[in-house]
Formats: C-alpha cells, sequence, structure tokens
C-alpha cells in the first residue's frame, strides 16, 4: 500500500512539473513544428509564451543553423531592484556622459553568481527548478541589507561584498550549481571569489577621480529587493560585434539582410574583407540569416541587449510570501516567467525622430613632425653626403616613403616623428576604446597627416575598409603664403606605392572655394 501511495505520488508530482512544459510545447507541436526546432524556439525566447515562440520560429524559416543542436549559454546574476537601481543607472549614464563609455556599460548592474554554462533545450524547465529549491533553501538566512564597500584601483571601480552576506550568496550560488548539475545535467562553476558589483572597468586613469565622485553619491542603504536572475545568450556570438539598427532597410540584392528598427546585427570584426566602404557582414538576431548591410543604417549596441531573461527569484518578495496567504501582491511566484512588456504602436514619424541620431565631424591634429623636434635643418642631419636618407636618432623614422625628386621634397613636407607615429596610434586606440563609429576620413595632403589617419584607421582595424580622401581645402595654405613656398606633395600615386590606402576616385574642387566645399558621401547619402 505505502508502495502504490508513493507511485501515485509521484505521477502527480511529475504531471504538475511538466505542465508547464507542455502546455508550452504542445502548441507547436500542434501546428507541424518538430520538437527540436519548437524546443530551441522556446530556449530562445525565454519559455515565455508559446506566441512568441511561434514568432519566432516563422522569423527563422530561412535560417540555415534551425536544425543545428546549438544550445544556449546560460548565466545567474543577482540584480539590484528599486532605489538603489534607479541610482546605479543614474551613474551608468552620467559615467559614460563624463568619461566616455567603459567595459562596465556593456551589462546591467549586477552581481555575477556563476560562469555561463550550456544547457540543452529540452532541460531548460530543469534550470527554473534548480533556480526555486536553491532560492528557497537561501531564503531564511539571505540578509534583509547586503552591506556594499567601495573599491577604487587604477582601472576598476565597484563595490565589494564581505564577510557573512557575501558566504550566504556564494552559498547560494553553490546550491543552484548542485540543483543544476542534478536536475539538468549541467556543469555550473559558482562564483568562488570575491563577490563584487561593478561600477566602472577599463577605464583611463585620468577619470578615476571623476568616477570616484560619481560613485559616492550611490548611497548603498538604498532601499533594494535582491533579485536572481537567470539570462541566455547565443554561444556563437560572444567575441562578436552588436549593432543595432536604426532605421528599416529594404535589400536591393539578395545577399544583403532585411533591417527593421531595433533589430540586432552580430558581426565579427575579423571577417569583413568581402565588405565594401560602409558596408559590414553580419547575422541577424531576429531571422538568424547571414548577409550584407550599410552600417550607417546601425549604432553600437551594448553586449547585453540581445540577452534573454528567463526566470529570476527575488529573495524580498519570497520573503514577503512567507507571510501572505494569497501569494504576494504580484500575483507572480518566484521562478515564474517574467510577462513582457506592452507593446507600444508608435507612428513612422516617432519612430523617425526617435531613432535620429546627430552626426558629428571629429577634428584630429597630426600627430609630432620631425621639423618641430630637430629644426629647420632636420633633413640635413639626416642625409648622408651623397644624398640618401640615414636615421641619426631613436625619434627618426626607419625609412622614408620614396618620392619622384628624391629626399629633398621632404624639407617642406615633413613627416611624423616615431613619436608623433606613437601619438596617432593613441588616439586610434582611444578612438576604438570609446565606440566611436568612422564611417569617412579626410585628410590634409602632407605627409604627416596622412600618415596620421593612416595609424588611426590601423588602430580601429579599418585601415582595409575606409580609404583615405585627401582633400588640399584642409591644408594651412595661409600659413605657407608669409614664407613664399609652396610645399611638393606626394602624388596619389607615390601614397599608394608607399601603402596609404588613399582613395583614387575622390575628386576635390579647386583650393579657392575649398573653404564652402561640401562634400556628398556616396555611402552615406547625407551631406
Amino acid at each position: 500500500m505505502a508502495a502504490g501511495e508513493t507511485q501515485l505520488y509521484a505521477k502527480v508530482s511529475n504531471k504538475l512539473k511538466s505542465r508547464s512544459a507542455s502546455s508550452l510545447l504542445d502548441p507547436l507541436l500542434a501546428m507541424g513544428f518538430p520538437a527540436h526546432t519548437a524546443l530551441k524556439a522556446l530556449a530562445a525566447t525565454g519559455r515565455k509564451t508559446a506566441e512568441e515562440a511561434c514568432e519566432w520560429l516563422h522569423a527563422h524559416c530561412h535560417d540555415p543553423s534551425l536544425d543545428d543542436p546549438i544550445p544556449q549559454e546560460y548565466a545567474l546574476f543577482l540584480c539590484p531592484t528599486g532605489s538603489l537601481l534607479e541610482k546605479l543607472q543614474e551613474f551608468w549614464r552620467e559615467s559614460r556622459r563624463q568619461c566616455a563609455k567603459n567595459r562596465a556599460h556593456e551589462v546591467f548592474p549586477h552581481v555575477t553568481l556563476c560562469d555561463f554554462f550550456t544547457c540543452e533545450d529540452q532541460k531548460v524547465e530543469c534550470l527554473y527548478e534548480a533556480l526555486k529549491r536553491a532560492g528557497d533553501r537561501a531564503l531564511g538566512s539571505f540578509p534583509a541589507t547586503v552591506p556594499l564597500v567601495l573599491h577604487s584601483s587604477i582601472s576598476y571601480l565597484g563595490f565589494f561584498i564581505n564577510d557573512s552576506p557575501a558566504d550566504v550568496i556564494r552559498g547560494f550560488a553553490m546550491a543552484f550549481a548542485t540543483e543544476a548539475s542534478i536536475l539538468a545535467d549541467c556543469i555550473v562553476k559558482p562564483c568562488t571569489k570575491q563577490l563584487h558589483l561593478t561600477l566602472a572597468n577599463k577605464f583611463y586613469p585620468h577619470h578615476q577621480r571623476t568616477l570616484e565622485q560619481l560613485a559616492r553619491s550611490i548611497q548603498p542603504g538604498h532601499s533594494c529587493q535582491w533579485t536572481a536572475s537567470l539570462y541566455s545568450r547565443d554561444m556563437r556570438f560572444v567575441h562578436y560585434q552588436t549593432l543595432k539598427a536604426r532605421f528599416q532597410y529594404k535589400p536591393q540584392n539578395v545577399d544583403e539582410l532585411t533591417l527593421s528598427p531595433g533589430d540586432f546585427i552580430f558581426v565579427d570584426p575579423t571577417q569583413q574583407e568581402e565588405a565594401s566602404e560602409g558596408w559590414a557582414i553580419g547575422t541577424s538576431q531576429r531571422t538568424g540569416c547571414r548577409g550584407f548591410l550599410p552600417e550607417n543604417y546601425t549604432e553600437r549596441a551594448s553586449e547585453a541587449d540581445t540577452w534573454v531573461r528567463h526566470r529570476t527569484y527575488t529573495f524580498g518578495l519570497a520573503m514577503d510570501l512567507n507571510s501572505r496567504k494569497d501569494g504576494g501582491t504580484s500575483g507572480r511566484r518566484n521562478g515564474d516567467s517574467c510577462p513582457s512588456p506592452m507593446s507600444r504602436s508608435l507612428s513612422s514619424s516617432q519612430v523617425l525622430q526617435a531613432t535620429i541620431v546627430r552626426r558629428s565631424v571629429l577634428v584630429v591634429h597630426h600627430g609630432e613632425r620631425l621639423d618641430q623636434i630637430f629644426g629647420k635643418s632636420w633633413l640635413q642631419q639626416c642625409s648622408t653626403p651623397d644624398g640618401k636618407f640615414y636615421r641619426p636618432d631613436l625619434n627618426v623614422p626607419r625609412s622614408l616613403p620614396r618620392r619622384s625628386n628624391g629626399i629633398k621634397d621632404f624639407e617642406n613636407d615633413p613627416p611624423l616623428s616615431s613619436c608623433g607615429i606613437f601619438q596617432s596610434r593613441l588616439a586610434g586606440e582611444a578612438l576604438l576604446d570609446s565606440g566611436i563609429r568612422v564611417t569617412a576620413v579626410f585628410a590634409s595632403p602632407a605627409l604627416r597627416c596622412v600618415q596620421t589617419a593612416k595609424h588611426i584607421l590601423e588602430e580601429l582595424k579599418l585601415e582595409r575598409k575606409l580609404k583615405i580622401r585627401v582633400e588640399p581645402g584642409i591644408f594651412e595654405w595661409m600659413k605657407w603664403e608669409a614664407s613664399k613656398t609652396t610645399p611638393a606633395f606626394m602624388t596619389l600615386e607615390e601614397l599608394k606605392e608607399a601603402n596609404f590606402n588613399v582613395d583614387p576616385e575622390y575628386r576635390f574642387l579647386p583650393w579657392e572655394c575649398a573653404s564652402v566645399r561640401k562634400t556628398k558621401s556616396k555611402d552615406s547619402g547625407s551631406w
């Protein structure tokens, strides 16, 4: 009799446990979708509703990887809510405005509880049960207030969690890893080191003081309910750049992507050789298709913008539920799916106004030049009696480009020094770290300016994609008029021979009207 009761209880328990999964999977199977693709769609959409999974399947009908058994990657984060979250988001905005973007801006405010791990699509529901069990186990000991201690170094700023609260949180992470291993057969590596909430990471040293001042406005004592959130991401695009479509684009060729405002595109910077200037090759998150897209229709997005939130366990909410018979004011239990935000219908004009981003022109001065360091007689110092170039100092470059009239033309058109080359590369590295997207490059015909543009593009990894447009109108002609000396610039052929990626098709107006010239970019379609 006892054995019969045990079997009956197990059947009822399993039926209740699988009710959620069956209610989502069965409608998809009834529509004729194969089980493996239906499960993939549910995992990719966070297992919220069958309708969302169905829309995902229809959008991915031409996805070449639809049938590939590629699981999602999952990770568990402890996230603040309430007024503390509002203060942290305000810090995010101000730190980016005052100190440019850093690595912390790629993800929302969080405490990492485990590394990313994989889980088979058919076992994702077991992860939710693992989260609920681990949360219930830690509920009684979870601290009502998590103390946060500000820590600052030359490249990191954040809050540390210490003492017994940290031990409780680490215990919760280890419990989740254990349950996930048992229920979902996943290998989860919980965080056992210093728990921290990052505010800024990999920033410039001279921004440290400003960031510290902004961080002091965050009072760790702000009221907060901590929520353990389970997120997933597509493991194929972990090291890719993420772009977000700003405008709608209809393909003109079969190898181009369709873009709608809000679409996310994954782009591998190392595989852009086939793309022309102003274009990129990427994979659409919405459709799974790969193709060409115009870069000026997109903007850089953050890494976590494409992550999918699956389930949450709110400790403050859970503690309230213990004393409530109605199951809480929200009507949602811990571990249940989060409701999707309400869709808003916007007119096309509103969408356009919301997506227009101001374009900017960056004016960069050339790097240190040789004649400013070694004086007007620098060429004599670097020349042998028979007129050949040699390097008398480490601040002199190893070689000079070949010119048709020999090295004498360098006297009025000096190159960069070794330090000037280093300065140019630093400028390019700074632009790369700031996330600024460059779509066109114009340079004075002076050799030092073309060299500066070349080294900046090399640091931006754009030396092959963007051609330098040599524009005489931005040269300082009035300065040379006083000396009655007109410099002899290198021709486009000489620049190309010296490995400068200049644009031979770019045409400029005569010097007299260059100051009022407006150049229309063929690629961007804007002035």
